[in-house]
């Protein structure tokens, strides 16, 4: 009789172990403190192939992005950055960390273990990575491309935006921006939550104009000069 338990039990155990050693984290954003700042916000945005990694306080203060196309290899994330805002001090053309699954909870150790919960899944018309093509309208203009080293990317994902400016042959970082977002009947909201050019930017809410064409996102409305803008940007 206890042969036959033993038999029955030790694949469940084994199926249990295997299943939390190579639980790999959903496409989401997660967010969340670590013991040593506990004023400092880790924030992850990640789709199925590209990780946002950015880190602000509620003083409000800006304090790093990092980001690029990533794989998972065993327990760790690997990261071929396309942007880091800290390159001019550290360097860093790449960035890895061991990780771990609980629950919804994803657990970092890059040198400390930091614990970012899952926020809710929301549905938008606007999720997707975009990169900035050209001003509107469209006329037939040249855009810029995939190919070209000068890129602004909107990461959008379960309601939080973020904006970066960069390039990816010399890795010097122009800027970065983002919060919450709503993209609702035609009316695109950012509710700025961090900066990096101007932190009095912080708790600001936009109201734009948009339209889907096809694989371009039309943004109109005014900047925050008050002038017209008309932005088309291009779904990677």
């Amino acid at each position: 009789m206890k042969y036959s338990i033993i038999k029955l039990v030790t694949p469940v155990l084994i199926a249990f172990f295997c299943s939390a050693i190579w639980a790999q984290p959903a496409p989401g954003v997660y967010l969340g403190t670590d013991s040593e700042s506990p004023d400092l916000i880790h924030e992850i945005k990640m789709n199925d192939n590209y990780l946002v990694y950015t880190e602000y306080t509620n003083a409000p203060d800006f304090v790093r992005t990092r980001g690029g196309f990533y794989t998972l290899e065993g327990d760790s994330i690997k990261v071929q950055l396309e942007f880091n805002s800290a390159f001019e001090k550290d360097g860093a053309k790449a960035m890895a960390f061991s990780y771990s699954m609980d629950g919804d909870k994803l657990v970092l150790n890059e040198g400390k273990l930091i614990g970012l919960k899952q926020v809710k899944s929301k549905d938008q018309d606007l999720d997707g990575a975009w990169l900035f093509a050209t001003r509107g309208p469209d006329t037939g203009q040249d855009r810029r491309g995939e190919s070209n080293p000068r890129k602004t990317l909107k990461f959008l994902i379960d309601g939080h935006f973020q904006w970066i400016a960069y390039h990816t042959e010399t890795m010097r970082f122009s800027g970065t921006g983002g919060g919450s977002f709503t993209s609702e009947d035609g009316v695109y909201t950012e509710n700025i939550a961090y900066f990096s050019r101007d932190n009095s930017r912080v708790g600001a809410s936009l109201n734009f104009n948009y339209e889907r064409k096809g694989d371009d996102w039309h943004h109109t409305g005014k900047n925050s000069r008050g002038e017209p803008m008309y932005e088309i940007w291009a779904i990677r």
